[in-house]
């Protein structure tokens, strides 16, 4: 199941989501067990694929020496990348979400989670 076998619709909006166990790590989480969005909540019956970005984006792109900047591509550091959850819910929508771990300033350290969009 690839992009090309789906239509997409752009959601683009903040998200709050759950746990049955929460995350150990913060600025790493696994896929949540449900998320809220649009006065809904939704359960995850099924994680589909889930994968890794950690591109320097905005004033982060330009911050590192070329040689870090290439190692930090494959793991990430700290307050950089997101992690992309493609997954099922119990209506059989499918959307994907991810966890922005950019702090938003000194009182949201932890990043944030969004919805990116829904395929249809």
């Amino acid at each position: 199941m690839n992009d090309a076998d789906f239509e997409t619709r752009f959601i683009g909006e903040p998200i709050t989501v759950a746990y049955d166990k929460p995350p150990l790590v913060a600025k790493k989480p696994p896929c949540p067990n449900q998320f809220e969005w649009d006065g809904q909540t939704f359960h995850i019956d099924t994680l589909l694929a889930e994968w890794r970005d950690y591109e320097r984006r905005g004033r982060m792109a330009s911050n590192m020496r070329p040689e870090n900047a290439r190692r930090a591509t494959l793991r990430g550091s700290w307050g950089v990348g997101r992690y992309y959850f493609r997954v099922r819910v119990a209506s059989h929508r499918i959307f994907e979400l991810y966890y922005d771990r950019a702090p938003r300033g000194q009182t949201q350290r932890e990043g944030s989670w969004h919805l990116y969009r829904e395929l249809v």
